[in-house]
C-alpha cells in the first residue's frame, strides 16, 4: 500500500513562459527564460501574433531594453522610459508577450481619434498618424 502525501511532484520539463508548451522552445536572449522557437510560423508583413519568440522580442521592454545595451533592469531604465509615449510604454511593459510586468506602471490619458474621438489603444488598434494627431481606423480611411 502506497500512502498519499498530498505534495505535487516539482515539474523540471522545460516550458515556454508565455503559452505553456514544451517542444522546440529556446532561451531568450534578453532575459534568458525559455520560449517557443517559432519565428517561422509568422508570415512577412501578416501582423499577426502567432509566435511567442517574436512577440517577446518585438513587443516587450525587456528585449528592447536588452537589443538597446541598456544599463541595469528595464524595470528601472529612464532611458526605456524616455524610448516612448507613456501609453506604448506601459503597453509594452505590462503585454501578455512579457515573462515579467511592470508593477506600478505610470497613467496616461488614452489617445483619442481627431476627427471622431474614440479612444485608440496604440498597442493593439489600427490607427494612423501626422504631425502628433492620430485617427482610428476608420476615420484614417478619409484622412
Amino acid at each position: 500500500m502506497v500512502k498519499k502525501t498530498g505534495k505535487k511532484r516539482s515539474s523540471t520539463k522545460r516550458r515556454c513562459g508565455l503559452c505553456g508548451k514544451t517542444t522546440n522552445l529556446t532561451r531568450t536572449d534578453c532575459c534568458g527564460n525559455w520560449i517557443c522557437d517559432d519565428e517561422d510560423k509568422y508570415k512577412a508583413f501578416s501582423y499577426a501574433r502567432n509566435s511567442c519568440s517574436r512577440n517577446h522580442r518585438r513587443l516587450t521592454l525587456c528585449a528592447y531594453h536588452h537589443m538597446e545595451e541598456h544599463e541595469g533592469r528595464w524595470q528601472d531604465c529612464e532611458l526605456c522610459r524616455d524610448g516612448f509615449e507613456t501609453e506604448m510604454y506601459v503597453w509594452y511593459g505590462t503585454n501578455e508577450y512579457n515573462f515579467e510586468k511592470l508593477e506600478n506602471p505610470p497613467s496616461f490619458e488614452p489617445t483619442r481619434c481627431a476627427d471622431c474621438g474614440k479612444i485608440i489603444h496604440l498597442g493593439a488598434d489600427g490607427y494612423s498618424m501626422q504631425g502628433g494627431k492620430y485617427w482610428c481606423e476608420a476615420c484614417s480611411r478619409y484622412t
